[in-house]
């Protein structure tokens, strides 16, 4: 048996502004550290063997609040394959202001639907197309050789990833949201190599 722990990075000020960062390099800010934090002291009862995360400072950052409030050595194994989803044109633009320019049903397409295209981005179907094939070739091998996995990403990565886990569909994922600081933890088995939901830990402090 072995755990797959996955963590959304904590809040940046462009969250906090309502700025859609894509793959904008933004870190965390002091209120994300804390939420951080919390997340690693929920995860207290959890051994960590491995670590994963994006390339994007957010999520580095978030990796080493939770590794320092464990007291663990955690080295970051980067990969693009976890980057945030790329917002193409709407790239350090308010959402808010948005949805007032296209309207809210276009902009739901845009913030949460499976396959909506965003011009000079991508959609979610996209990421999950990098997202996936990161997990079956090196976490799963991970998993089943009894290492517990800890994955810092960003939320639309995150969502891709759970998409495929939990079976979710592509109306359902629209609905599918994780708060800052957010944890997933699943256990899987490797007896028939199921994978299931053991809890969910809130990391924002709203």
């Amino acid at each position: 048996m072995a755990y797959l722990i996955l963590a959304r990075h904590g809040i940046t000020n462009w969250n906090a502004e309502g700025k859609w960062h894509g793959i904008t390099d933004i870190p965390i800010n002091d209120q994300g550290r804390e939420e951080a934090r919390r997340a690693g002291e929920k995860l207290k009862h959890l051994k960590i063997d491995k670590a994963y995360s994006s390339e994007l400072t957010r999520t580095k950052q978030t990796l080493e609040e939770i590794c320092n409030t464990l007291e663990i050595s955690c080295p970051t194994n980067t990969t693009p394959a976890l980057n945030e989803r790329d917002y193409g044109i709407y790239t350090g633009k308010n959402k808010w202001q948005v949805k007032e320019e296209v309207g809210e049903e276009e902009f739901l397409k845009l913030r949460r639907s499976w396959d909506h295209p965003i011009p000079k981005g991508e959609s979610l179907k996209d990421v999950y197309n990098r997202v996936v094939p990161f997990y079956e070739e090196v976490i799963l091998k991970d998993l089943k050789k009894g290492n517990n996995i800890l994955v810092v990403s960003s939320g639309n990565t995150l969502r891709a990833l759970i998409k495929h886990i939990q079976n979710i569909s592509d109306e359902e994922i629209t609905k599918f949201e994780l708060g800052f600081g957010e944890v997933y933890v699943y256990e899987y088995q490797e007896d028939g190599g199921n994978i299931t939901l053991r809890e969910t830990i809130k990391g924002d402090l709203k």
